[in-house]
């Protein structure tokens, strides 16, 4: 597939998905952490009836990138345990499939922390 169509495919899904959320937060009443709890629940929501994973495959990081592929994440990785381990699947099914990514902010955060000096407003 030619790399253009891929990256178009990409800013369009992501895009869109970032014009909703800006949509819900100018006429909307919803704080900002809201609407990102909204985005990961709608993720799961999607991925337990199996609509997001077919987005995902076609728009690539434009859907997996978001908070909504954040949910898509933890509901496969909820499925994929409980199908492995029954109902403690349930439980640890979302920490086994998410643990690298959020692994991963925890650890950029700090050295992020650590770079910078934050500076208080006035």
């Amino acid at each position: 597939m030619d790399t253009f169509v891929v990256y178009l495919k990409v800013f369009a899904v992501g895009g869109i998905l970032c014009a909703i959320g800006q949509l819900l937060i100018d006429k909307t009443k919803l704080t900002p952490a809201r609407i990102l709890t909204a985005y990961v629940v709608a993720g799961v929501i999607l991925g337990a009836v199996g609509l997001y994973q077919p987005l995902a495959d076609w728009a690539g990081a434009g859907a997996i990138v978001p908070l909504t592929g954040f949910g898509n994440a933890l509901a496969k990785g909820v499925k994929q345990a409980v199908e492995k381990d029954g109902l403690l699947g349930v439980f640890t099914g979302g920490f086994t499939a998410s643990a690298a990514g959020i692994c991963a902010a925890v650890f950029f955060g700090i050295i992020v922390a650590l770079l910078f000096k934050p500076k208080e407003k006035k």
